[in-house]
């Protein structure tokens, strides 16, 4: 029987990118002999995603361990106070923590200018409710609470167990591939994320008290041992902030990095301050671009709160549909969403809609934080062909909306270096990941090194602000 490490054969970087398709035979290789958790755990967890037979619901609750106390290392500096210990548990719908509480943990009422709304509960518990984020759709909810002695709640983490790599904009399938050409199954796996919403926040969110640094720890050792009892292949927090992702590190999870393109108010007071601060060529283009909206005979508008009426959102969730069906392939987010989305968070949602002869035909959704316009969807009737349109939607009224709300920056979701034309810069986007193979974990870290290299030297990385001035 081979050891451990001959059965891994410690893939190299070039393994993980095309792996042989060779499934070893059973005596080759098990979880037994890696020395993995019981296969009776895996058996709850595929059981809840069809994998096999069985009543999915009832197990539901199998699945979620049951809850263990945490000392806070560093707790008891005063004379005569004892170390503090906290109660970390799983569950199993973010409608089981009451809003308040959970806000209380996301929402930094000291700050508010970093009021994220893709981490409060209005917005997380509408993915629930709606059907798009749950089990059904590979998108189990496992959010993991920290209490106090008194039940007070002092952290909460996003946390889904997933069956594929799908709404993440991390790209990992690379990964999944290697793990099912050496005998791994990959999938599930644990994923701390905002679903289907690349945009960077705190994952780990942490009520203010004076001993919030210790909360974290134990709540990273947590998610660490719930990825062992459950038997995955792997955790994942992507997008988290970058103060996260150094303190991470230090806790033994691989660093991935990435780009997005932000766009940044520098104290404008109106749209054309902004195009005087790029060169004639750029500004140019921009102009004429703009230009070609009115003269298509289209008009922009930009609703807030109620201003969004029930029929904005259908023919939103056409538009939705539309992307989804032609580029994405699978629509998550229901219909549902959208309403509960508008009821909700009020007028921290903005939706951008195009009308042609008093008919929208396009719109863009855009959520507001406490410094950052958000752009999140667009879509548009199958028969709406306007040159120019997707630009105007979802980026020069983005940015007029951010001047006009004087907020610092927009933030227009993933990729598209198309955008450093129309004002956005590159930013740096950051994701963790942690392995319990230890094979692939030195493979995935030599490759993540790699990557990183590659990623560095590209023309439009970090900070090179010439490529806009």
């Amino acid at each position: 029987m081979a050891s451990p490490a001959v059965a891994m054969r410690r893939p190299s970087p070039t393994v993980l990118a095309s792996a042989p398709r060779r499934r070893p035979r059973r005596h080759e290789y098990s979880p037994s002999n890696m020395g993995s958790p019981s296969s009776a755990s895996r058996l709850k967890v595929t059981a809840l995603f069809g994998w096999i037979k069985g009543d999915r619901y009832s197990r539901t609750r199998e699945l979620i361990p049951s809850a263990e106390s945490y000392t806070l290392t560093g707790s008891a500096s005063e004379v005569d106070t004892k170390p503090r210990e906290v109660s970390i548990s799983v569950v199993s719908s973010i409608m089981d923590i009451p809003p308040a509480e959970w806000d209380a943990c996301a929402v930094d009422s000291v700050e508010p200018e970093k009021f994220n709304p893709f981490l409060t509960h209005a917005f997380l518990s509408s993915l629930e409710e709606s059907g798009s984020a749950v089990k059904e759709t590979g998108w189990l909810p496992l959010h993991v609470v920290a209490r106090d002695k008194n039940e007070n709640i002092l952290g909460v983490i996003p946390l889904y167990l997933k069956s594929h790599s799908r709404g993440e904009f991390v790209f990992d399938q690379s990964w999944a591939e290697a793990y099912h050409s050496y005998g791994l199954e990959y999938y599930p796996k644990l994923q701390s994320c905002v679903p289907f919403t690349p945009v960077t926040g705190q994952r780990i969110l942490l009520r203010n008290t004076s001993y919030r640094d210790q909360v974290f720890d134990a709540l990273v050792k947590a998610l660490k041992n719930l990825a062992t009892k459950l038997n995955v292949s792997s955790l994942h927090i992507t997008f988290p902030s970058e103060g996260e992702f150094s303190k991470l590190k230090d806790s033994g999870l691989l660093q991935r990095i990435g780009l997005q393109y932000h766009w940044t108010n520098r104290n404008y007071k109106c749209f054309d301050d902004f195009l005087m601060d790029l060169k004639q060529p750029k500004r140019k283009n921009i102009r004429q671009e703009r230009k070609k909206i009115p003269a298509q005979n289209l008009k922009m508008k930009r609703l807030r709160g109620d201003e969004i009426k029930s029929s904005h959102w259908d023919t939103f969730y056409k538009f939705y549909r539309n992307t989804t069906d032609n580029h994405w392939g699978r629509a998550y987010l229901t219909r549902e969403f959208f309403h509960l989305l508008g009821e909700k968070m009020g007028d921290k949602v903005m939706l951008i809609v195009a009308e042609h002869d008093d008919k929208v035909v396009a719109g863009a959704l855009n959520l507001i934080g406490g410094d950052t316009l958000y752009g999140r969807l667009w879509g548009c009737l199958p028969d709406a062909h306007f040159p120019n349109l997707h630009f105007e939607a979802c980026y020069y009224q983005a940015i007029e909306a951010a001047i006009e709300l004087n907020l610092s920056k927009v933030e227009a979701g993933a990729q598209g270096e198309h955008k450093i034309q129309r004002g956005y810069l590159p930013v740096t986007t950051y994701s963790c990941h942690y392995f319990l193979e230890p094979g692939f974990a030195t493979a995935i870290g030599n490759f993540l090194v790699h990557e990183t290299a590659q990623l560095k030297s590209t023309p439009t990385c970090f900070g090179l602000k010439a490529l806009l001035l």
